[in-house]
C-alpha cells in the first residue's frame, strides 16, 4: 500500500515512523509546506518526499493529514475529491463550519475518514468499555475524568487550538460517548485563567470544569488544566451501582496520596501525552491500514469527532454565557450551518 503523508511536524515524525514499519505499507510519500523539513524527515524513516501537491500527484492508496490545525479541513476535502481514504488527526476543524464542509465532502464523495482520538486504542480504555458494555460496574451512575498537562503549550499555539475545552477536554467528551454508548444531553461549564498573560489574550482559560449530563441521567465531571507540575495526568473514573474501575491509575500516574500509609508520588511520571499514549497511536495507524484495506468498520468516524465537538460548542456556550446549555440548542445550530 502506498500512503502519502501530509506534516513532518512533531507529530507527524511519530506518526511518519510509525507507518514505516508497518507490514503492508510498501510505499510512504512524505509531504509539507515546509519541503526541506519534509525531506529530512523522509531520510530518518526510508521514505519519499515530495511537496504536498506531489504527494497527491503519487496516486497514493490513502492519506494521513498531521499538518498543522489551520490545514486540516482543507486537506480533508481536497483527499475526499480525490477519492482517497484519510486519517486526520483532530480536530477536523475547530469550529462547526468547517467541521461540517469537510464531513459534506467526505460524504459527497463517499470515502473513508478516520479521526485521531487515541484514546480509543488505549489498552486501559478498551478494557473498561468492555466492562461497562457487559455491565460489570452495574448501574452507571458517575464519571469524573480528567485531562492535566504538566505545563503550557507555546503562547502562539492557544489563537490555533480551539481554546483549552475544543483542544482538551474534547477527547474527554469522545471518551465518555464512546465508553457508555450514550449521548450528552445537557452541560454546565466554567473556566479560569489565573495563569500566563497569554491565556486571557488569547480569550481561553488555563482550567476549566465540566458538568455533563447523558441521555441516561449519568453524570459526569470532566476537568482540565494546563497546570499540572506533577506531570501528564489522563484519568477517567467509572463509578457503578456495583463495582468501580479506574483508567490511568498505575505506577506512573502523578499524584502522591496524603494517607500515612499511602503510596507516594510515582520516581518517573508521565511526562505527556507521547509518553503516556504511545502504543495507542500506533495502534490507531495500524487500525487506518486495516480500515482501508476493507478488514475492519472504522473505529472513529467524522460523524463520531463531530458530536464530541458538538460537546464542546456546548461546554464553551455555557462558558461564555455562565448557564446550562442543551445539546439540542446546539444541533440547531449545527442545522443552521448546514
Amino acid at each position: 500500500m502506498r500512503i502519502g503523508f501530509l506534516g513532518a511536524g512533531r507529530i507527524g515524525a511519530f506518526h511518519a515512523a510509525t507507518l514505516a514499519a508497518l507490514d503492508g505499507v510498501g510505499d510512504l510519500v512524505i509531504g509539507d509546506a515546509d519541503e526541506a523539513r519534509a525531506r529530512a524527515l523522509a531520510e530518518t524513516v526510508g521514505a519519499r518526499a515530495a511537496s504536498v501537491d506531489g504527494v497527491f500527484a503519487a496516486r497514493p492508496d490513502a492519506v494521513v493529514i498531521a499538518t498543522a490545525t489551520a490545514s486540516h479541513a482543507e486537506l480533508v476535502t481536497r483527499a475526499a475529491r480525490a477519492g482517497l481514504p484519510a486519517y486526520c488527526e483532530k480536530p477536523v476543524a475547530t469550529d462547526l463550519a468547517g467541521t461540517i464542509a469537510a464531513l459534506r465532502a467526505v460524504e459527497a464523495a463517499g470515502t473513508l475518514l478516520q479521526v485521531g482520538f487515541q484514546r480509543r486504542f488505549d489498552a486501559g480504555y478498551l478494557a473498561a468499555r468492555a466492562a461497562v458494555r457487559a455491565g460489570a460496574l452495574g448501574r452507571l451512575h458517575t464519571i469524573r475524568a480528567v485531562t492535566s498537562d504538566p505545563a503550557p503549550p507555546p503562547p502562539a499555539f492557544l489563537p490555533l487550538s480551539g481554546g483549552l475545552i475544543r483542544d482538551c477536554l474534547v477527547h474527554d467528551f469522545d471518551a465518555v460517548r464512546w465508553l457508555t454508548g450514550h449521548e450528552v444531553r445537557e452541560v454546565y461549564a466554567t473556566g479560569s485563567a489565573g495563569g500566563a498573560d497569554f491565556f486571557r489574550a488569547a480569550g481561553d482559560v488555563d482550567t476549566a470544569a465540566a458538568l455533563l449530563t447523558l441521555d441516561d441521567g449519568t453524570l459526569v465531571t470532566a476537568t482540565a488544566t494546563r497546570y499540572n507540575g506533577a506531570g501528564y495526568d489522563v484519568r477517567t473514573e467509572l463509578a457503578g451501582e456495583r463495582a468501580q474501575l479506574v483508567v490511568g491509575l498505575d505506577a506512573r500516574t502523578p499524584f502522591a496520596s496524603a494517607e500515612p500509609a499511602g503510596p507516594g508520588g510515582p520516581a518517573r511520571p508521565w511526562a505527556g501525552f507521547w509518553d503516556r499514549f504511545e502504543a495507542a497511536y500506533r495502534a490507531e495507524l495500524a487500525t487506518f491500514v486495516r480500515a482501508v484495506r476493507g478488514e475492519v468498520a472504522n473505529p472513529c468516524s467524522g460523524e463520531e469527532a463531530l458530536n464530541a465537538l458538538l460537546v464542546a460548542e456546548a461546554c464553551e456556550l455555557s462558558r461564555a454565557e455562565h448557564r446550562p446549555v442543551r445539546l439540542t440548542e446546539i444541533n440547531e445550530r449545527v442545522r443552521d450551518v448546514s
